[in-house]
Formats: structure tokens, C-alpha cells, sequence
């Protein structure tokens, strides 16, 4: 039944906005489930066109984006053969590329007839762009996608990222939309939001904490309400729902967190230690309260069993004042809870948020994150505008890791947050509190909208998928077809490229750095030499072109590159190597050919 969506969204998907006469410069491919689109547009292009299959993918990839949005591999949809050759194997002969070469899109190793095939394998194979959804998850995919480009250094798999964003319109209550209206304009999200900063910093703190308040109390009169009527629904007695309509307190400092419960979201890390939660919820002049929202898959039993506990601690006396837990996690109920909420909290495993966005729908309407440094909040974070769980490190096996960042969460809310919250000034108003409303509301909102977003992937990824896709389908996509001949050429050659001699010598301050490359029946310009040094202490490896110099003597198709660099490292930290070259081509991603110097 998967099979059988993913063909009607890629290859149907693609067959209706043809028959509605829609023209396409690009596809954007959200996750693999879409991707047998690559092999469909490009059989159009054959058929438009006249070309072969190979040129028209060469023409066409390029216009393709990928956004992967799952952060471990085993998220991405497998298919067996079989199963590909009952539903697919006509297919592969119609767009006449033939079964096997159909699966190879899919495979990380083409020759292994048992392996799956993989739909993030084959859109990454048919895209000009790949992209992650925050820069850590740009990262993690890099790691996932290592074995499609072996001996390439993994800070230089091909994949980019662009952060998610959310669409605040759709998320901010009405007493947030007036503030903004009255500071910024009711227009405010249709321009470039450059007064949007300034404009909701000059908000007095009074307004602030006014709204807030309205903001709380409109969420505990909805989750009164939705409460009584779970527990009616349930078959309670009428003492029981009457009680639910008294529950928490519209003056007391509330915490949301919704998600779906499973084990690397660590809905539990606040039940780390009960007696110290209630001790912190039950406190009689800072009490805390919370609102509890999500669902498990149906064959997570970790992530039932999760529920269960906070079903089991919410039932405690003492803690039912304080504590809802709201089933039936949709839309509506999220949309209340990320207005209210005074803070957010969301404690996955890092590296496992590939983003997260719930905790950006809080920040419109004024509410405060304390969050995992994983994913969007790895970029958002400062002091001033939230507070961090965790180091900002990975610590994978550490047996540790949940006692630890759960001690962290206990104190960031004792000495932090709540101080924060019930510390006030003469006005009743907490003024620290306000101070980090204000700096949130006005940095990150904009930041993580989807106003920055989309302008990110327009400048970034589309508009320049766009020029090249049309440079080569142009002329019949004569483009295309010269980057076919590349391709060809490299394949057929590549084996007899070796280099020579390499020489290193020190002129004042500078490393001059000299090698021989024999490129043998393969064109110089099909390739380029470049000088490659790890990152060391930057986030981005140095990597240097060389020049191409005069031919060898005896040795037509030997030739001698260099290029002169600041002494600042060791020479030994540099390595020649060779890399396919085709102008306006994606390497690697298109060619992953590479060859290096071996000392």
C-alpha cells in the first residue's frame, strides 16, 4: 500500500500537473515519499524533447530539491525487489532504463540483489540540491548519507540546510495579534520584517504581562473544558468531571509540552524524579502547574508504557491540581497550548530533533522555551531569550545522560524560572520575565517564521535551480547532453588518472605546493586539482584550487598544478586530490568521483 501512494504521488503527482498544463522549473521533494517523480519528469523530457533518458536526467535533476526531514536512516521507506518488480518492473522498460539500473537509483551498492530499495537514495540520486531542516540535522544527514559518497570527507557530503519556520498567522491568539498589530501593523508578515525587531521592543512591560495573563487564562478555561469532557466521555461520575472544572490556576506559572511519546523525545525526563517534581509543583507560594498533550504509536509499547506513568502521577491527590494530561493530541489542542503556555519545554536526545517547531508556535504569542540544544534551538539559543538543557554535545551509549540533563531541567526551573516568574515588581509585574518575553518576541519570532524561510529557500535553492535547469534544457537541452558526455567520459577514464611527484618548499611566508597529474585519454578540463586540509578548529575544511601549469615534458597528457598558500599550517596538513569539473554541475552529488594524493 506504501509502494503504491509513492507511486501515485511521484508518477501521478507528476502526470497532473501536466494534464493541468502546469510548467515546472522545480520540484520540491519533502522526505523521499515523492520521488519516483525524478523518473517521470524525466521520461517526459524524453518524449518532449526527443533525448535520451540520460540527458533528460541530467537535465532535469537539477530542478529537483530534497528536503530530508528524519533524522535516522531507518526512517526512510524500503522497498523489497520483489515487490519493486511487481508494481514497477513495466515502468523501468517503458522510460527504457531497464529494471536492475532502476533499482541501482535506489541501492547503496547496485550489485547486492538482496538490498532494499531506498527512497531517499533515489531522490538524492535524482536532485540537483539536498538539504536538512536545521544545521545539526544538515550534520546528521551527512552521517546518513555518508556510504552514497565513499572517500568523500563527510563535512563535504552535499548536503545544505535551510531551518524550518513556522507560519505565525496560523499560530498567534488574538490578544497576540493585537499586540503585534498595535507595534508593528496588520501587515506586518507580508513585508520583509525589518522594523518587526524594534517595533516590538518598544511594547511597555505592562502590555507584555497583560496579554500573558489573558493568554493563560483562555488556555485554562479550554483545558478545564476539554478535561471535564474527557473524563465525561470516559464514563466518570458528575463529582469528577465537576472537579476537572476547577483544576490549575490562572495565576500560577504554566508549563506545555505536547509530542508523541517515544523514547528519543524523553517525554518522561521531567518524571525522573517524582518527588521532586511534585515538591516543585505543589509549592506553596511558586506552585508550578502543567499541561500534558500527546499520543504513542499503537505498536510503541515504550511509548504507551510513558503515558501510563503520567497517567499513574497525575492521579496522585496532591498533584491533580497541578497536572492535565489532554488526550487526543490534534491540531486544535496544539494550537491552544502554544498560545498559553507561559514556558515550553521539549527535552529530545540530541542529535534525534531533526528541527522541532512546536517550541517556535510559543514565540509569537510570548511564550518562553526551555528546550534541548538540538535542532532549531541549537541556533536560537541565548541567555536572554531562553533557557538550554544539555551541553550541546552527542553522547551516544552514555548510561548517564537522562539522570544528568534531567538534574539540569530540575535546576534551570528551581533557581531559574521560577525566580524569574514569581519575582516581582511594585506593579506585580516580573520584570526579568518580561525582559525575556520581549528579547524572544522580538529576535526569534521572525527568525524561525516561515517569512525568513521561504525567502531562505527562493534566494538559496530555488532561483538558482532555476537558471540551471533552464541553461540545460535549453537548445534541445544540448546542455543536458554535453553533461551526459562528462559523465561518460569520467566513467570510461577515471581508473587511469594518477598523479606524480608531489613538491612542497617555503618561500617567506608562504608554502608553495607543486604536483604532477597524469590525466590520461581524459580531457584537463573534465577535472579539477585541488588542496584539501581538515577542518582543524572551524567548522569548514580549507580547500585550495590548483592551477594547471605546462604539460610534462615526454607526457602529452601529464600536466604539473600548483598553487601558494600563507605558512600558517604544517604542510603535511594538506593533501592534493582530484575532482570531477563541469561548469554549473553539482559536485559531488552528481559526479562523487574522487582520487587522492597518497603519500
Amino acid at each position: 500500500m506504501r509502494l503504491l501512494q509513492e507511486i501515485a504521488l511521484g508518477i501521478g503527482g507528476w502526470r497532473l500537473l501536466r494534464a493541468l498544463g502546469v510548467k515546472v522549473d522545480i520540484c520540491h521533494l519533502n522526505e523521499g515519499h515523492a520521488a519516483f517523480v525524478v523518473l517521470e519528469r524525466a521520461r517526459d523530457m524524453v518524449a518532449a524533447v526527443k533525448c535520451a533518458f540520460d540527458a533528460a536526467l541530467a537535465a532535469t535533476r537539477i530542478g529537483n530539491i530534497f528536503t530530508t526531514h528524519t533524522p535516522v536512516g531507518a526512517g526512510f521507506d524500503n522497498f523489497a525487489p520483489g515487490l519493486m518488480q511487481r508494481y514497477l518492473g513495466s515502468f523501468a522498460d517503458e522510460i527504457g532504463i531497464g529494471f536492475d539500473r532502476l533499482l541501482a537509483f535506489g541501492r547503496r551498492d547496485a550489485t547486492d540483489v538482496q538490498e532494499p530499495f531506498n527512497m531517499a537514495y533515489l531522490a538524492v540520486r535524482g536532485s540537483g540540491t539536498v538539504n536538512g531542516v536545521s544545521r545539526i540535522h544538515a550534520e546528521v544527514s551527512r552521517r546518513i548519507f555518508q556510504d552514497l559518497f565513499p572517500r568523500i570527507p563527510q563535512f563535504e557530503v552535499p548536503v545544505t540546510y535551510v531551518t524550518n519556520g513556522v507560519h505565525t498567522p496560523s499560530w498567534d491568539s488574538s490578544a497576540a495579534d493585537d499586540v503585534w498589530s498595535n507595534a508593528c501593523g496588520k501587515e506586518r508578515w507580508l513585508g520583509d520584517l525589518a522594523t518587526v525587531e524594534e517595533d516590538i521592543k518598544k511594547v511597555p512591560g505592562e502590555q507584555l504581562w497583560e496579554f500573558r495573563n489573558r493568554s493563560r487564562q483562555r488556555l485554562i478555561d479550554y483545558a478545564r473544558d476539554r478535561l471535564a469532557w474527557q473524563l465525561a466521555t470516559a464514563g466518570l461520575s458528575e463529582e469528577e468531571v465537576s472537579q476537572a472544572r476547577h483544576v490549575l490556576d490562572p495565576y500560577v506559572l504554566t508549563i506545555g509540552f505536547a509530542r508523541r511519546f517515544t523514547g528519543y523525545k524523553r517525554p518522561n525526563l521531567l518524571l525522573h524524579d517524582e518527588e521532586r517534581l511534585a515538591r516543585l509543583l505543589c509549592h506553596p507560594q511558586r506552585a508550578v502547574q502543567l499541561i500534558i498533550a500527546g499520543k504513542a504509536h499503537p505498536r510503541d509499547d515504550e511509548g504507551k508504557a510513558m503515558i501510563k506513568s503520567w497517567s499513574d502521577f497525575v492521579r496522585r491527590p496532591e498533584i491533580r491540581p497541578h497536572v492535565v494530561f489532554l488526550a487526543d493530541y490534534d491540531m486544535s489542542l496544539a494550537e491552544h497550548l502554544v498560545q498559553g503556555v507561559d514556558l515550553w519545554v521539549n527535552t529530545p536526545r540530541r542529535p534525534w530533533e531533526a528541527c522541532g517547531t512546536s517550541g517556535m508556535k510559543v514565540l509569537v504569542n510570548g511564550g518562553l522555551n526551555l528546550s534541548e540544544l538540538d535542532g532549531w534551538w541549537a541556533e536560537a539559543y541565548r541567555p536572554k531569550v531562553g533557557w538550554a538543557v544539555g551541553d550541546g554535545r552527542e553522547h551516544p551509549g552514555d548510561p548517564w545522560l537522562d539522570a544528568r540533563e534531567a538534574e539540569q531541567l530540575y535546576q534551570r526551573l528551581e533557581n531559574e524560572i521560577v525566580p524569574a516568574f514569581y519575582e516581582r515588581n511594585s506593579s506585580g509585574i516580573p520584570e526579568a520575565w518580561v525582559a525575556r518575553m520581549r528579547a524572544s518576541m522580538a529576535e526569534l519570532t521572525p527568525q524561525f517564521s516561515t517569512n525568513r524561510m521561504v525567502r531562505e529557500y527562493v534566494g538559496r535553492l530555488y532561483l538558482p535551480a532555476s537558471r540551471l535547469y533552464r541553461s540545460r534544457i535549453s537548445e534541445g537541452a544540448r546542455r543536458a547532453s554535453l553533461l551526459c558526455s562528462w559523465h561518460k567520459e569520467l566513467e570510461r577514464y577515471w581508473a587511469d588518472i594518477h598523479f606524480g611527484e608531489l613538491r612542497v618548499k617555503q618561500e617567506g611566508g608562504e608554502l608553495v605546493f607543486m604536483v604532477q597529474l597524469h590525466v590520461g585519454e581524459l580531457d584537463p578540463d573534465a577535472v579539477s586539482v585541488e588542496l584539501y586540509a581538515d577542518p582543524g578548529g572551524s567548522r569548514e575544511p580549507e580547500v585550495h584550487t590548483m592551477e594547471r601549469q605546462e604539460a610534462l615534458a615526454g607526457d602529452v597528457k601529464g600536466y604539473l598544478y600548483s598553487t601558494r598558500l600563507p605558512a600558517r599550517r604544517p604542510a603535511t596538513d594538506y593533501t592534493p586530490r582530484v575532482v570531477p569539473h563541469f561548469d554549473g554541475a553539482a559536485v559531488p552529488l552528481e559526479a562523487p568521483q574522487i582520487l587522492w594524493y597518497e603519500r
